[in-house]
């Protein structure tokens, strides 16, 4: 149950007191108590404590030191993996209450341990009548009531059974007593728990001893963050505007009038807010990883910051894009806007220990997320549960209205399913939220230790932002990595060095541009995928500008609203539209009457629906998800409606406004955002464009594109690139490049083992080339499945035998060794020489060997595995003429969108390179897709319609088939 509703239904039974004490974690405790301060009930902190399903104690605290050390006894031993000692250890401001039948002395004859000062013995209603054949008998000054509370109604037990089972990966009838809650954990009245103990009323008096003793609160109302930086806020103000300054000149020059009037104005704000630990904790970080070589990308509100853009925690320019640092604060906020650091994925984890060793593991730690039970994750594990074969269970999750579903186990499983949906499931780790606090974090929260290696706060980000935490976002993406990555390469290859800092010159480099305008971004970060292509395509976008918006609109619940069409409308017609309102042109002008950012949603709520900016904000963040309270949602919405009513609009008017708003908050960008993407977008492209070969190599290499790998090869041999199979005398494991060669790595190659991909490396690099197959298996130790592969590919085609004739050698030296032992023989044997006729090697037994073994043919063609010599009527270059004409067309099928249409049927976007390596799009609608869907990867004859949409061609599928290859003459 939530705790609200605990506290709810506990407050309505006139209780005044209440303990949480959920067992092994304390994840619940900082909603609890808002909750009790709300229904005014007494709140207390507790934490049970188990091993496994076995009661040990529960710890209840005194105050607020109390329930900070019991979350860090919990987390040492979540830390540690030790198990929960028997015995409660001597905490301070803590009382431990012992189960009155299974305890340390419960076994002990007199004389034994004696109880602390602070240890109980907590007597259940039901053994009150055991106390006085017990040895408590004598003295009751040591019992108190306990009285668990895991069910509100007798039928809560049900559910909790099946939560049990799931737990524990077992049937529902393997369940046994000491796995599952007693059924009368139930919520009682005070009156009725009283009446347990009447006689023995000592019971009770200790009891309320203990309540009157214990308390717990939070502050709710400050910042939690780490205060200061330098230890004193007067030296953090000093030290923030010495480096803004600073950075300044670095960013503007030293003349520069409006950018010293900006940062006199937000230094202000940020030292009356007290937010400027929180720009130098930033900043330190930074500069850490600048330090290192590392490169990183800054975005989130705080990218609106020009004091952030002169420290180097952002590239972007707030003059250049007119953002105002004011937007993002909230009035009825103390938190400051957040920043979110992206590193590639090879460096994040060094800045995390970093982090965490600097600012302290006690202070530090990642936040939580808890995941739900959510449909189809419900009825597979409802599944297992009740025994169901695994088809059954995919019939079940697949087709649940099937009449085969009809019978009384599905029927239990639907019901329980009702009842667990959005019910807490796992915790588990957000994607990049740090914490850094003041006081130490125990003071809020046990820490988990997951196999990352870093504490984990028990609660999300909700939980966090409710206490006044502002997190550190430190994420990892991989296209900061084929940036670095690219210019390492081309310092190597070519000997130039590349600063990919040199963005506001990146911007007006005419070869850049016109690739933008263009859509050649294949491999470039976020602008590569089909769809981004088709808009700045059709936008004709040539500057940084107007990709800062695409940026946002491609969002996915603008396009879904009509609203991306009609902005590429307005934006080559801007005089062929009426604005809704005339506040939407006053507000929205830009972006021609179009919500395209996330601050356009607050100014559109503030001034045209009259809600405050803190309300406005509250509505976006609910809209994203990113606030919990639907009640207060419900209000604020409630509130638009009415504020346009007393305005006099007309319904119409105001559900459009609520319907563009309701589709852009949800997935828009804020500038800044859409701006940070964009930098990065341009430091791709500008590589690409003049390093497209070692930029394509990198992208290859960090495995992080939108595309599969094979759809980058084709790319580098578009530019020039000649591609190569790996070599065991000139690959490296990664894919590298020597002038226009680039040769595949060996990591690409299925079931080569890593370990023995190094051997082969560091062998070659510490004794020379390899001479034959011989000198190749007596160096290097390796087994006869391993050189199979190696040889299949052609890896050891310097030899100048065919494939045959070394797999015969490679039979005749291995046999049957799994692995070949790596000591040189003293007296080697002479193999004996066989001389076998010519074995015949065709080029499609080679690529029907790559297609196994890379996934993709390199040798011949891919169209030239096809049995059919028809290449198309047309190419891809020549849609733009045939608009309206209905043509057939080949394409390899490179990847496919599905799309539910509000009909709630399916629809598919297809993406395919035609003969010559070129992409062109097809939709297929549904009552076409039924009949001909797609069946799995390969090159395809697609018939249909070439349409057009503001210069961009596509073809609407009317048929569709999968061709057949030439059959495999291995078999």
């Amino acid at each position: 149950m939530a705790v609200e509703t605990l506290v709810e239904k506990a407050a309505g039974l006139g209780i005044d007191a209440l303990a949480l004490t959920d067992i092994n974690n304390s994840t619940g405790m900082i909603d609890f108590v808002k909750a009790c301060h709300q229904y005014g009930v007494h709140p207390m902190a507790g934490i049970e404590f188990r091993n496994g399903d076995r009661y040990l104690y529960t710890g209840i605290a005194r105050n607020p030191d109390g329930f900070r050390v019991l979350n860090d006894f919990l987390s040492y031993h979540n830390e540690s993996g030790l198990p929960l000692p028997e015995r409660a250890p001597p905490l301070e401001d803590v009382w431990f209450i012992y189960d009155f039948s299974d305890n340390p002395w419960q076994m002990k004859k007199k004389g034994g341990r004696k109880l602390r000062d602070q240890e109980l013995i907590g007597v259940r209603p039901g053994e009150v009548n055991r106390i006085l054949s017990s040895r408590w008998s004598r003295d009751y000054s040591r019992l108190v009531i306990r009285h668990p509370v895991t069910f509100l109604k007798k039928n809560d037990h049900a559910l909790h059974r099946h939560l049990r089972a799931i737990d524990h990966n077992i049937l529902l009838s393997q369940l046994k007593s000491e796995q599952v809650a007693n059924e009368s954990d139930l919520l009682l009245s005070p009156d009725l728990l009283r009446c347990a103990y009447d006689e023995i009323p000592e019971i009770r008096r200790n009891t309320e001893r203990i309540l009157k003793d214990c308390w717990i609160d939070f502050d709710f109302t400050t910042v939690k963050n780490k205060k200061t930086f330098t230890g004193s806020s007067q030296d953090d103000k000093i030290l923030l505007e010495k480096l803004a300054l600073d950075g300044m000149e670095y960013r503007y020059g030293r003349r520069n009038r409006e950018a010293v009037k900006r940062i006199r104005h937000e230094l202000e704000i940020i030292d009356r807010l007290g937010f400027s630990s929180y720009f130098l904790i930033t900043w330190d970080v930074i500069r850490y990883s600048m330090s290192r070589g590392f490169y990183h990308v800054g975005r989130g509100s705080g990218a609106n910051s020009i004091v952030a853009y002169c420290l180097r925690i952002t590239d972007v320019d707030p003059i250049d894009l007119d953002l105002y640092f004011e937007r993002f604060i909230n009035p009825k906020r103390t938190s400051p806007p957040d920043f979110d650091i992206d590193f590639s994925w090879k460096e994040r984890d060094e800045v995390l220990d970093y982090i965490f060793k600097r600012y302290g593991r006690k202070h530090t730690a990642f936040i939580g997320t808890i995941s739900t039970f959510r449909d189809r994750s419900i009825f597979r594990e409802l599944g297992k549960v009740y025994g169901l074969p695994k088809e059954e269970i995919d019939l079940l999750v697949k087709e649940p209205e099937s009449k085969q579903n009809e019978n009384h186990i599905t029927r239990n499983i639907y019901e329980a399913g009702s009842q667990l949906m959005d019910f807490p499931n796992l915790r588990s780790i957000h994607a990049g939220g740090v914490l850094i606090s003041e006081e130490p974090l125990t003071a809020y929260t046990a820490l988990d230790m997951p196999p990352k290696g870093f504490p984990t706060t028990q609660w999300d980000m909700y939980v966090a932002e409710t206490l006044g935490f502002e997190k550190l976002d430190i994420l990892s993406q991989r296209g900061i990595g084929h940036i670095k990555e690219c210019a390492d390469i081309v310092q190597r290859n070519q000997g130039i060095r590349v600063d990919v800092h040199r963005v506001d010159e990146f911007k007006k480099d005419e070869k850049v541009l016109e690739q933008l305008k263009s859509g050649e971004t294949n491999g470039c970060f976020y602008i590569e995928s089909p769809a981004m292509r088709g808009l700045l395509t059709k936008l004709r976008c040539d500057n940084y500008r107007t990709l800062v918006a695409a940026s946002s609109i491609i969002r996915p619940g603008v396009a879904q609203s009509g609203m991306m069409r009609e902005y590429i409308h307005r934006f080559h017609h801007p005089g062929d539209f009426e604005y809704l309102h005339p506040i939407m042109e006053e507000q929205l002008k830009e972006t021609f009457g179009v919500m395209v950012y996330q601050e356009d949603v607050i100014k559109i709520c503030h001034h045209f629906a009259g809600l405050d900016l803190a309300d406005a904000d509250v509505l976006r963040r609910a809209m994203s998800g990113k606030y919990r309270s639907r009640t207060e949602f419900d209000r604020i919405a409630q509130r638009f409606f009415d504020n346009c009513r007393d305005r006099g609009y007309p319904d119409t008017l105001t559900h459009e406004v609520w319907r563009q708003i309701s589709s852009f908050a949800g997935y828009s960008f804020s500038k800044a955002h859409s701006a940070s993407f964009a930098v990065e977008s341009f430091q791709s492209l500008y590589l690409k464009t003049h390093y497209p070969l070692e930029f394509m190599t990198a992208v290859i290499n960090n495995f992080g594109g939108y595309y599969r790998t094979w759809v980058y090869f084709n790319e580098a041999r578009r530019w020039g690139g000649s591609i190569h199979l790996p070599c065991v005398n000139r690959s490296e494991y990664m894919t590298s490049i020597t002038g226009k060669d680039i040769s595949i790595g060996f990591i690409h190659l299925q079931n080569l083992e890593q370990q023995a991909a190094r051997m082969i490396i560091e062998e070659r690099q510490h004794h020379g080339d390899y001479g034959s197959l011989e000198d190749f298996l007596e160096r290097v130790p390796v087994g006869l499945e391993q050189v199979i592969i190696l040889i299949r590919i052609n890896a050891l085609r310097f030899t100048g035998k065919s494939k045959k004739e070394l797999l015969w050698d490679a039979h005749l030296a291995l046999g049957n060794q799994k692995k070949k032992d790596p000591m040189r023989e003293l007296f080697p044997v002479k193999q004996r020489k066989f001389v076998l006729p010519e074995l015949e090697q065709t080029a499609l037994e080679n690529s029907y060997d790559e297609l196994e073994i890379l996934g993709f043919a390199v040798s011949i063609p891919t169209f030239e595995l096809l049995q059919t010599t028809f290449r198309g009527e047309i190419l891809s270059r020549q849609m733009i003429g045939h608009v309206g004409k209905k043509v057939r067309m080949l394409g390899n099928l490179v990847t496919v969108k599905h799309v539910r249409t509000k009909q709630k049927q399916w629809m598919n976007f297809g993406t395919f390179l035609d003969v010559e390596g070129e992409f062109f799009d097809v939709v297929n609608f549904p009552d076409s897709l039924r009949r001909y869907p797609y069946k799995g990867k390969g090159i395809y004859l697609i018939y249909g319609e070439i349409t057009e949409e503001f210069g961009y061609p596509g073809m609407t599928a009317a048929k569709m088939a999968r061709l057949p290859y030439k059959a495999d003459p291995r078999y």
